[in-house]
């Protein structure tokens, strides 16, 4: 059996055509005299690989690495798959292994085999390891109304640069905002239009809209001590930005770079700012804290629900609550009115 990998895209990957061009080993097997089906086969596998995101592609590619590196041959087979998933029972993540048996199922699915990953005895046994050796899912730490004005004022007391007028305006932007870490980076001049109230974010694409329909995201001016709008119009100023990305990589030496700012930097500007402000939560301190932050401070403010999830572009309802339910473990207890009952019982 010849090794198919070389071909596999996750989620997308071939048609009928490829598939079995490969298979046979005939690379002409679907091409006649004059026909336009290569060109056809071109087309369509450039919309099924433009069906998953780039970074599921990366995931799957790596978790197909990962199998064969443990020595998992493909096509697979139920047994090498249990024996796969037992041996990395107690040292991966049971979310992890989940995901490396989705991309295993993929690629067996695409390729046009029997798909071992979705066996019953397989499955199982992923079951019975989330319930050993499963644990809660680390979130990144919210940051409350008073992180994100103890942050502010540290870069205030700063010296201006334009790191700083940069790093201002990226909190104040990303917390108000609702923007996840790859939006961010990935606004341009172009997707700005400033109003009176403020500023509206126009991005083209992010994680939840594949498709393209473009996502809106209004921010307001606020006060002479807080304001994400007039922050972010110091920089653009300031970066003498016409064209492109906003938010832009600063090197060493202080010169703005006309290229955007990693995704990944975003974090490390965080933990800085954080601990330079002696934060307690530094290693749950990440990107997502901004989001995060925005929606559990709204729910503090009970700010009604379809409000936090229009600014925070959520699909689904049910994160939407969860990050809600987090805002208010204190304001919504039964512990306030049980003390309160049994206060008069202590006169």
């Amino acid at each position: 059996m010849p090794n198919l990998r070389r071909g596999f895209e996750c989620k997308s990957d071939m048609s009928d055509i490829e598939r079995n061009s490969v298979l046979t080993g005939n690379k002409d097997v679907s091409v006649k005299s004059g026909s336009r089906l290569p060109a056809l086969t071109g087309k369509h596998r450039q919309y099924l690989q433009a069906a998953t995101s780039d970074n599921t592609r990366k995931t799957y590619r790596s978790a197909i690495r990962h199998f064969e590196k443990w020595g998992g041959k493909l096509p697979s087979d139920r047994d090498t798959i249990t024996h796969y998933l037992i041996d990395h029972a107690e040292t991966l993540n049971p979310r992890t292994l989940e995901v490396r048996l989705t991309a295993i199922s993929q690629w067996h699915q695409f390729q046009g085999f029997q798909d071992p990953a979705q066996d019953p005895g397989v499955r199982k046994t992923l079951k019975g390891i989330r319930r050993t050796h499963g644990k809660p899912k680390k979130k990144a730490q919210a940051l409350r109304l008073q992180d994100l004005a103890a942050m502010i004022k540290h870069i205030t007391q700063l010296p201006v640069s334009a790191k700083s007028t940069r790093d201002k305006a990226l909190l104040l932007v990303g917390y108000f905002g609702g923007f996840r870490r790859s939006e961010l980076v990935s606004i341009n001049i172009e997707h700005l239009k400033w109003e009176a109230e403020g500023v509206i974010v126009t991005l083209p694409r992010s994680k939840t809209d594949q498709e393209g329909e473009g996502i809106r995201r209004a921010i307001p001016y606020g006060n002479d001590l807080i304001c994400p709008v007039r922050s972010l119009k110091e920089w653009v100023e300031k970066a003498d930005i016409k064209t492109g990305p906003v938010f832009r990589a600063i090197n060493r030496w202080g010169q703005i770079q006309y290229r955007a700012l990693n995704p990944a930097s975003i974090n490390e500007i965080l933990k800085e700012i954080g601990t330079a402000c002696n934060f307690g939560f530094i290693i749950d301190l990440s990107s997502h804290s901004l989001r995060r932050g925005l929606t559990t401070s709204a729910a503090r403010e009970n700010v009604d629900f379809e409000t936090i999830k229009k600014q925070g572009g959520w699909k689904s309802d049910a994160t939407v609550w969860e990050y809600i339910d987090e805002g208010r473990l204190f304001s919504n207890n039964v512990g306030h009115s049980l003390i309160d009952s049994i206060t008069q019982f202590m006169k």
